[in-house]
């Protein structure tokens, strides 16, 4: 992996992520494909509607179908039918919302599947191992994120942990082709946060990611971990702030000089009839849409405002058509990688982020 930062405005840097399945061209952000799959979005469509990178979960898949399956399927890229980049997230911040399940220790994590109930054990280099035999072009190291209420000392615990699951996860590689992040965590303790960066950095990373956010903690408690923490990762490495965010939050934390976001908002709102416009949040489910013959929105290209009245997507969505629930996540991850090719756009011609708050609109 090669990553080379092209220049900035405002905070925000355009770069260039160059991987073993093609260029992701950043600011970028990562559709969310779990168990291998976008919900209620072919691959297909994900590439024509400008997703470059996708981002699955190595727990999850190892539990279902298996490494081996996986493997036997032509790895990840196979099962998702994706050829472009892949990140995979370890499985630290799932087995976090799976914490009955689960008692930690130094050398990994004793957990009971949330599959099958089957005991099982996962450590940094199960993490690695894993990652690598699906052929996923950027890993995650195995970390151990906490809720917001974790008390000081056990977030400090945490930190050492990490660090030393990090070092295990950098020492198990074996694969060329894979990128490994480290996760920067410290909970929302500004000194442990620049230790963890500081610890991370020395172990020469291809990338540095910001998890343990988004876990429920106020927006503004949000910010300013991101923002501290962004100056003090390596500026010719990628900076990834996983879990994030609403469009506002993608104007907010380019700014701070991210490169890689994901979210699950855009399809989990899709579903619950939630769709992102530039007026703002609209309601498709609501009485009034029944007979509008708009679209979604009349300023969005997607392919669902090109064919789908409010009023038809309404209906569909009413009766529980699979299609409604497909046809508005597509608008929705369409909303969000248009946003993200117009803050590369206007880091490109020096307008940020004045044009791509256009495109926002109200999430501006």
């Amino acid at each position: 992996m090669r990553f080379e930062v092209q220049g900035g405005c405002a905070g925000a840097r355009r770069g260039r992520l160059h991987t073993a399945h093609g260029v992701v061209e950043t600011p970028a952000f990562m559709p969310v494909a779990t168990h291998g799959a976008v919900k209620g979005v072919a691959p297909w469509m994900l590439e024509e509607i400008g997703a470059t990178i996708v981002l699955s979960n190595a727990y999850h898949l190892a539990q279902r179908p298996g490494v081996d399956v996986v493997r036997a399927l032509g790895g990840v890229h196979g099962l998702l039918a994706w050829p472009g980049p892949v990140l995979t997230d370890s499985g630290g911040f799932q087995l976090f919302s799976l914490a009955a399940l689960l008692r930690v220790d130094d050398d990994g994590v004793e957990y009971r599947s949330h599959v099958d109930g089957r005991r099982g054990r996962f450590t940094p280099e199960d993490a690695i191992g894993v990652q690598e035999a699906m052929g996923v072009d950027i890993a995650m190291c195995l970390d151990e994120c906490l809720p917001v209420a974790a008390p000081p000392l056990r977030v400090e615990e945490a930190l050492r942990r990490t660090t030393a699951w990090a070092r295990r996860c950098a020492a198990a590689r074996r694969r060329p082709g894979t990128a490994l992040f480290g996760i920067v965590q410290g909970g929302f303790d500004l000194a442990l946060r620049a230790r963890s960066a500081v610890e991370l950095t020395a172990l020469g990373f291809d990338g540095h990611a910001v998890g343990g956010l988004c876990v429920g903690e106020p927006p503004e408690q949000t910010r300013e971990i991101a923002a501290a923490v962004a100056p003090q990762l390596p500026a010719e490495r990628p900076r990834y702030l996983m879990g994030v965010g609403t469009p506002r939050d993608l104007l907010t934390f380019v700014s701070m000089g991210y490169d890689l976001f994901d979210c699950v908002l855009p399809t989990r709102n899709a579903r619950n009839g939630m769709l992102f416009t530039r007026e703002g949040k609209l309601t498709i489910r609501n009485a009034r849409h029944a007979g509008d013959t708009r679209p979604v929105d009349e300023t969005c290209a997607c392919p669902t405002c090109r064919r789908f009245s409010r009023g038809a997507l309404r209906h569909l969505m009413m009766t529980g058509e699979m299609l409604g629930a497909q046809l508005a996540s597509v608008h929705n991850l369409y909303f969000y990688l248009h946003l993200m090719r117009e803050i590369r756009a206007a880091l490109e011609e020096g307008t940020f982020p004045e044009r791509p708050r256009r495109a926002a609109g109200a999430w501006a």
